[in-house]
């Protein structure tokens, strides 16, 4: 049996999925991709789990890819290497729960690019983020290339991928790259209220919001406007909708059940 190294433990309506490769910085090798791909598969249909914090284990949240276990690949295994991770964080993304990255250490590479896929970021200070990849004579290959330009801008992106130089915490924050800077030991603690302030919000719009966002992003004004539309109109058909105007009317706090 294989060491585990993505840990899921579940607190109430919470997940976490711990990166433990501590001695190596929690670096992504193909294993650990799998076994992210595992987990993700359990959480995307449990309905009971209402986010994610995505965290690593130790010093950094995740180092990069293993070079260890690179150095010697060819191009076609490249290829299947990239396809894997661009898979994965493809299924992280479009996860119905909303996802928190909690950087702390580290965040390089793969680790940056696995940190993408989620939906908010939130860093410690001290943190170092960056896409070095050119300093090895390569580039990105699980998505860096393209998630990173979407959610900073081309030419801050560019400037991040051609230099291969990270950036600290705070500067992340004026990119728009992480949402808030904290003290390391104040990081989870940020991760639970945010997830706790999302369980009792409705499940089904918070889908929506998600998928009205990413699919628009992929296209054009009015394609997206539209998108939204058909999304605003699903969520009448939810019962937190009722719930919801039923309570602002009402005056009171509502009850939403993630139906």
């Amino acid at each position: 049996m294989s060491e585990e190294y993505v840990k899921l433990v579940i607190e109430g309506t919470t997940a976490k999925l711990i990166l433990q490769r501590p001695k190596q910085l929690n670096a992504l090798n193909q294993e650990v991709i799998r076994q992210l791909d595992a987990h993700l598969t359990q959480l995307e249909k449990q309905k009971d789990v209402r986010s994610i914090i995505l965290c690593g284990e130790g010093r950094a949240f995740a180092a990069g890819a293993d070079i260890a276990e690179m150095v010697d690949i060819d191009s076609l295994q490249a290829a299947e290497f990239s396809r894997l991770g661009q898979k994965v964080f493809a299924k992280l993304e479009a996860l119905p729960q909303p996802t928190i990255a909690l950087i702390q250490g580290y965040a390089l590479g793969g680790g940056l690019e696995v940190a993408l896929a989620c939906d908010i970021r939130i860093a410690a200070e001290g943190a170092k983020l960056g896409q070095p990849e050119v300093s090895i004579g390569v580039l990105p290959g699980f998505g860096g290339s393209q998630r990173l330009p979407r959610i900073i801008g081309q030419g801050r992106a560019l400037h991040m991928l051609l230099t291969g130089e990270p950036i600290d915490a705070q500067t992340a924050m004026a990119y728009g790259l992480v949402t808030a800077v904290v003290k390391e030991e104040e990081l989870m603690e940020e991760g639970i209220k945010l997830a706790n302030k999302f369980a009792k919000l409705p499940a089904k719009a918070l889908h929506f919001i998600k998928r009205a966002v990413y699919e628009g992003a992929e296209t054009d004004l009015e394609r997206g406007t539209a998108q939204e539309a058909a999304f605003f109109a699903l969520a009448f058909s939810t019962n937190d909708r009722k719930e919801g105007m039923q309570a602002f009317l009402e005056r009171r706090k509502p009850e939403f059940r993630g139906e």
